[in-house]
């Protein structure tokens, strides 16, 4: 990772979980940083076979400091729980640590991390799967897709099929699917359950 942009110098070498977790809310590698409330790193089982990787932490999410806590969170729990999948034994994190948002009066409204905040927050994703070494890593919409495999996914053309990401460390198999607050827009409208069941048969698949 030597000369690269972005959190380099922040990322312990060959560190566990812990001693990442422990040295994220030192990172600079971009701006997001100075406006979120704090780093949002990950949480869930450090040896796991499955690692579930989203774009970033939300408002919910970055008040509480932990990934998938908000209400899309709460609708991939009733997914894994669906596929068969015990969250305690997924490993979470996101493809970028802070919540990029616009303030809209007393509301901070979800604005898409860039492509420069994806590579800057690169080496963390990597170090993560370096130390848990999973199986499988699935990739939750477009922006965690690009994050894992280093080029851009449409979702709709390779979701629930085995993909390859030789720049992660030990080339686990990949997986994308939508994210859950793509699904959770189509809450109460036509659609919804399709895309429910994508979303389940995709977790399915990784769990498989």
């Amino acid at each position: 990772m030597t000369g690269r942009p972005g959190a380099d110098r922040w990322v312990p070498p060959e560190g566990d979980v812990e001693s990442l977790r422990a040295a994220a809310p030192g990172c600079r590698g971009c701006e997001l940083w100075a406006d979120a409330t704090q780093v949002v790193f990950s949480a869930g089982a450090e040896r796991a076979r499955v690692v579930l990787v989203g774009e970033q932490p939300g408002d919910a999410e970055d008040r509480a400091g932990e990934p998938f806590v908000g209400p899309a969170g709460r609708l991939l729990d009733e997914a894994l729980a669906a596929a068969g999948v015990d969250r305690a034994e997924v490993y979470l994190t996101n493809a970028v640590k802070h919540f990029r948002f616009r303030a809209q009066g007393k509301r901070r409204i979800h604005a898409k991390p860039g492509v420069a905040h994806v590579k800057a927050c690169h080496p963390w994703l990597e170090a993560e799967v370096a130390a848990v070494r999973p199986d499988v890593v699935v990739a939750l919409g477009a922006t965690a897709a690009r994050a894992v495999l280093g080029r851009d996914v449409r979702i709709g053309a390779e979701r629930g099929t085995w993909l390859s990401a030789p720049g992660l460390p030990a080339q686990p198999r990949v997986v994308v699917t939508s994210h859950p607050s793509a699904v959770l827009r189509l809450r109460g409208r036509s659609g919804y359950d399709e895309a429910f069941a994508a979303l389940v048969a995709d977790l399915r698949t990784a769990a498989g």
